[in-house]
C-alpha cells in the first residue's frame, strides 16, 4: 500500500480531521441513509421498486397485449427474475460497502503505526474540542496511546465518524430484500390471477404506499410526504410507459 510522505499532508489539525470525517462518511455511504437499519430499508426498497415494476409492465401489456393469456406467465417470470436481481443486488452493495469501510480500518492502522507523533497531535485536538484542557488532556491523550486497539477504535469513530457496531451483515440485507420483493411479487401476481384488470395496480398501489410510509414513520420523517411522492412516481412512470407504448405501436 503506497502512502503519502506527510500525514497532514501540509494542513492544520483541524482541516485534516475535516476532511476525514468525509472520508468516513464516503466509506458508509448507502442510499438507504444511516437512520434505518440496512435490511429493513433494503426491505421496504425493494417492496416499493417490485410494485413498481410489476405495475409498469403490467400497463405495457394492458396497452399491447389486452386479455391476452400470455401475460400472467410473462407476469410471473419477470417477477422471478426480479426478486432475484433485487436480493443479488442488495448484496453485492453491502459486500462494496464492507469493502470500503476496511480499507478504511486498514489506512487507519497503518497510519497509527506510522504515524504516532500525528496521531497523537489528533487525540490532542479532538479531545482538547470536547472541553479538556492542561494535565487531563494530557493523561487522556497518554492512556489512549498507550493500546492501538483502543486507540484504533477511537480514531475510527471520533476522527472518522464511524460507528462499527451498526453494520449489519450483506446477507442479512439480502434477505430482507428477498422477502420485501418476494412478498410483493407473491402478492401482485395472485392478484392478478383472481382479478386481472385491476388486481395489480390495486395491491401495487397499497404496498408502495405502506412501505413508503413505514420506512418514512421509522425514519422520522413525514408519511404523508413520502406516500404521496412514491405514488406520484409510480403513477408518472405507469402512465407514461403506457401512453408511450400507444404511440410507438
Amino acid at each position: 500500500m503506497t502512502h503519502p510522505p506527510e500525514h497532514f499532508q501540509g494542513k492544520s489539525v483541524p482541516e485534516h480531521l475535516k476532511d476525514a470525517r468525509k472520508k468516513g462518511a464516503l466509506a458508509t455511504a448507502e442510499v438507504h441513509g444511516p437512520e434505518l437499519p440496512g435490511h429493513l430499508a433494503a426491505a421496504y426498497d425493494s417492496a416499493k421498486d417490485t410494485a413498481t415494476a410489476l405495475l409498469v409492465l403490467w400497463a405495457l401489456s394492458l396497452s399491447l397485449l389486452p386479455g391476452d393469456p400470455i401475460v400472467f406467465p410473462l407476469l410471473l417470470c419477470f417477477g422471478f427474475g426480479f426478486v432475484l436481481w433485487k436480493a443479488g443486488r442488495t448484496a453485492l452493495r453491502g459486500w462494496s460497502r464492507l469493502e470500503r469501510l476496511h480499507k478504511v480500518i486498514e489506512e487507519e492502522r497503518w497510519e497509527i503505526e506510522h504515524h504516532r507523533d500525528q496521531e497523537r497531535e489528533e487525540l490532542a485536538e479532538m479531545y482538547a474540542a470536547k472541553g479538556f484542557t492542561g494535565k487531563l488532556l494530557d493523561e487522556v491523550v497518554d492512556v489512549l496511546m498507550a493500546d492501538d486497539n483502543r486507540l484504533l477504535q477511537v480514531m475510527l469513530e471520533e476522527e472518522l465518524g464511524l460507528s462499527l457496531e451498526v453494520y449489519e451483515h450483506p446477507l442479512k440485507q439480502c434477505l430482507g430484500s428477498f422477502i420485501g420483493a418476494f412478498s410483493t411479487a407473491a402478492l401482485l401476481l395472485l392478484a392478478h390471477f383472481f382479478w386481472p384488470l385491476f388486481g395489480i395496480p390495486t395491491l401495487a398501489l397499497l404496498v408502495i404506499g405502506h412501505a413508503a410510509s413505514r420506512g418514512a414513520k421509522l425514519e422520522k420523517r413525514g408519511q404523508l410526504t413520502a406516500v404521496v411522492w412514491n405514488f406520484s412516481l409510480s403513477v408518472f412512470a405507469t402512465a407514461a410507459t403506457y401512453f408511450l407504448a400507444k404511440y410507438l405501436i
